[in-house]
């Protein structure tokens, strides 16, 4: 399987956190929860963010979110984020303080629609594109 062989030799020198949640795909339960996750096209992740002088990886704090905007990933304070709802759209949740948590999200534009039609959302490209 290639999260055994992906995820077990990779997952030296993490925090012991992030090591957890490594150690925890493996679990049937989880693989369980994936496997019912997936009906809905939705999957798991290990929400975090890395050491801006050495790389290395951190829990995601819980005052943080990780932002996608002109393909480029940025990490800002959630309550700034989760007040935009028109222009971000959540694509990541935590399971914090008894509630789903928004963990990602992407700038989206608005196209409005023409005539009958529902205006659509696309990602924030970079300039230019």
């Amino acid at each position: 399987m290639i999260i055994t062989t992906v995820s077990k030799k990779n997952a030296y020198g993490l925090p012991q956190a992030l090591r957890t949640a490594q150690d925890a795909i493996h679990f049937p339960e989880v693989q369980d929860m994936l496997r019912r996750l997936s009906e809905y096209r939705l999957g798991v992740c290990m929400p975090h963010i890395h050491d801006e002088e050495t790389g290395g990886f951190q829990p995601l704090p819980d005052t943080v979110m990780q932002v996608e905007s002109g393909l480029e990933v940025s990490f800002q304070p959630s309550d700034e984020i989760v007040k935009k709802t028109e222009q971000f759209l959540p694509v990541a949740w935590f399971w914090r303080r008894g509630a789903a948590t928004v963990a990602a999200g992407c700038e989206m534009v608005r196209q409005e629609g023409s005539g009958d039609t529902e205006p659509t959302v696309k990602h924030k490209m970079p300039k230019g594109n």
